[in-house]
């Protein structure tokens, strides 16, 4: 029995179910949830599977909310080939920044990451006649539809949110376990040994970059479409720090881990603000015991003790 695969497709069906069983409240912000997991899915490849610690994945979710919405802002597309646009502008700019940033290694790396990141921020700022800079602007919800299918319904937009998740999830399942899957993991564990394998490891490294920077694209048009709001603010540096945060969190290197990681990040910040107005504090003094107890973050933890085959 393929005990990942079934492991996964039970994840998947019980998302599903909770559809049906939560309240109406929890199923906005499990979309929002589901939306951020597929980009921290994203970021995982690179950095959970291949061991490249990246700063900048912000410009990545950018460029696809942005190849989106300007698409339909300015060129009057409907949704569904502005998304299509978006996740191209996304891999474009993946393809040129992993072969820009790969003449570096180390910090080198996650500074030249994080500056690609802030010019692209800066870039958004400067042609505010055209991106509405920090105001950002709102995608009406006349035009967020499929057909007969209306995004900005709740139940929808939770599918859609779900649906697009599923698919990240099985793909990167399948990457993982991959002859390429497992070359980014030799990558991330001895790149010296994988090259002397005879593995061109700087093609293996490319090709996780702008795999990571697809999906982290994707789920910015997906944010876009499903939330109808595009902003500057996506492109700012906390949104590179986020999807590091929930990796580490639920567990790199781990194909659960960024939904966990997020899911967790997302009801903490929500349950503790409800209670006291100083909700970062609780944050933080939670984030560093789970540094302190669970240095693999919540499934790397899950995957010593219990279940040694979780990929």
């Amino acid at each position: 029995m393929n005990k990942p695969l079934v492991l996964h497709l039970g994840l998947i069906a019980l998302l599903i179910v909770l559809q049906f069983v939560l309240p109406v409240y929890h199923h906005g912000v499990l979309a929002r949830v589901l939306v951020m997991a597929t980009y921290a899915m994203g970021y995982n490849i690179l950095f959970g599977y291949t061991g490249l610690l990246s700063l900048g994945h912000a410009m990545f979710f950018a460029a696809g909310l942005y190849g989106m919405g300007l698409s339909v802002q300015h060129l009057g597309l409907s949704v569904g080939p502005a998304f299509l646009i978006g996740i191209l502008a996304s891999a474009l700019l993946s393809l040129a920044v992993g072969l820009l940033a790969l003449r570096t290694i180390g910090v080198a790396f996650m500074i030249v990451t994080l500056m690609f990141s802030q010019t692209i921020f800066l870039t958004i700022l400067y042609f505010n006649s055209i991106t509405r800079g920090d105001e950002g602007f709102v995608i009406q919800q006349s035009v967020r539809q499929i057909g007969r299918l209306d995004l900005s319904d709740p139940s929808t937009r939770y599918f859609s949110a779900l649906a697009l998740f599923a698919i990240v999830l099985l793909a990167v399942l399948w990457l993982v376990r991959s002859p390429t899957g497992r070359v980014l993991i030799a990558i991330r564990e001895n790149e010296p040994r994988a090259k002397m394998l005879g593995y061109d490891t700087w093609r293996y490294k490319l090709a996780a970059i702008v795999m990571s920077g697809t999906v982290a694209g994707t789920a910015g048009a997906a944010y876009g479409v499903l939330f109808g709001y595009v902003g500057a603010s996506f492109a700012q540096v906390p949104y590179s720090i986020f999807p590091l945060l929930w990796v580490l969190l639920g567990g790199a290197g781990t194909v659960m881990g960024p939904l966990v990681g997020t899911l967790f990040m997302f009801y903490l910040i929500d349950l503790s603000s409800a209670v006291t107005d100083a909700y970062m504090l609780v944050v933080g003094v939670v984030l560093v015991l789970l540094t302190m107890f669970a240095r693999n973050g919540l499934m790397g933890v899950v995957r010593e003790r219990w279940l040694k085959w979780l990929p």
